[in-house]
């Protein structure tokens, strides 16, 4: 297993937990956040977001640690200092410490993330080698930035071509983690979804499963938005109009909903006895 990490810039972290409900409850408004914490630069980061500078003393700090999955792409953790994930205050004012996070592959943003972990599917990373960047944000969207740099961590990714034998590289997968995206006959449970318009097709319901079961999430949106699973911390990009599958082992009992980060709808419930 290799390790890549890089610190720029970190907080105690905190992810979704068990917690089996909707995250999105936006706080106190855009203009109420400014001047709430640090100051406002008029310069933006690469993804055209202002920065908020903070001093270095007690700054947010980030490292990225990219490990290969065992059953499919690679698992990675942000370990953050002097920062906490509030995905229940997205849209707020922003607060010293607090906020989410955005990940880059290339430059190209995949996904916004409210907790340490992510799983990053081998479909969505083409053959080659990459850069993978993860940036800290304030509730506000505004990139939090000490002298003047916003507060990031880069990691070098790999990826074999599917069936590839051999090494994987720098934080690559290894040949058993590199496969078409999973179909349904790997998954004991598939479910399909669909997104247009606003509304979810089928209609919001539970599915249940026994502890240890396998289940494939097919879904489809419209437009392109992030699929995650709550309690699992599983989250998969949607690009607009394409099918995207996540497959996961549901090893963990209880209620944990699926649903979309930027249209905040509620695909499904997982119900895992």
């Amino acid at each position: 297993m290799i390790t890549l990490a890089l610190v720029l810039a970190g907080g105690a972290a905190t992810g979704c937990g068990g917690r089996a409900t909707t995250h999105h409850k936006p706080g106190t408004s855009h203009e109420q956040a400014s001047g709430t914490a640090g100051t406002l630069l008029d310069v933006t980061d690469p993804a055209g977001h202002k920065l908020r500078e903070v001093p270095a003393d007690g700054a947010p700090e980030v490292r990225l640690v990219v490990r290969p999955d065992s059953e499919d792409g690679w698992n990675l953790q942000l370990a953050v200092k002097n920062f906490r994930f509030t995905p229940d205050s997205t849209g707020g004012a922003a607060l010293t410490g607090a906020g989410h996070a955005h990940l880059e592959l290339d430059g190209r943003k995949l996904a916004r993330l409210y907790g340490p972990w992510f799983h990053l599917s081998a479909a969505q990373v083409p053959e080659g080698e990459h850069t993978l960047t993860v940036r800290l944000y304030a509730d506000d969207h505004t990139a939090w930035a000490v002298s003047g740099k916003p507060v990031e961590a880069t990691a070098a990714l790999t990826a074999a071509a599917p069936g590839a034998s051999g090494g994987h590289g720098h934080g690559g997968a290894p040949p058993s983690a590199q496969p078409d995206p999973p179909a349904s006959g790997q998954a004991d449970r598939t479910v399909t979804i669909t997104v247009r318009d606003g509304k979810v097709t089928p209609a919001p319901a539970r599915t249940e499963l026994r502890r240890g079961e396998r289940v494939a999430l097919r879904v489809t949106s419209d437009r392109a938005d992030t699929l995650h699973v709550h309690g699992y911390d599983k989250e998969v990009a949607l690009p607009a109009g394409q099918e995207a599958t996540l497959t996961l082992t549901a090893d963990r009992t209880g209620l944990f909903e699926v649903e979309t980060h930027e249209s905040r709808l509620v695909l499904t419930q997982l119900l895992v006895r």
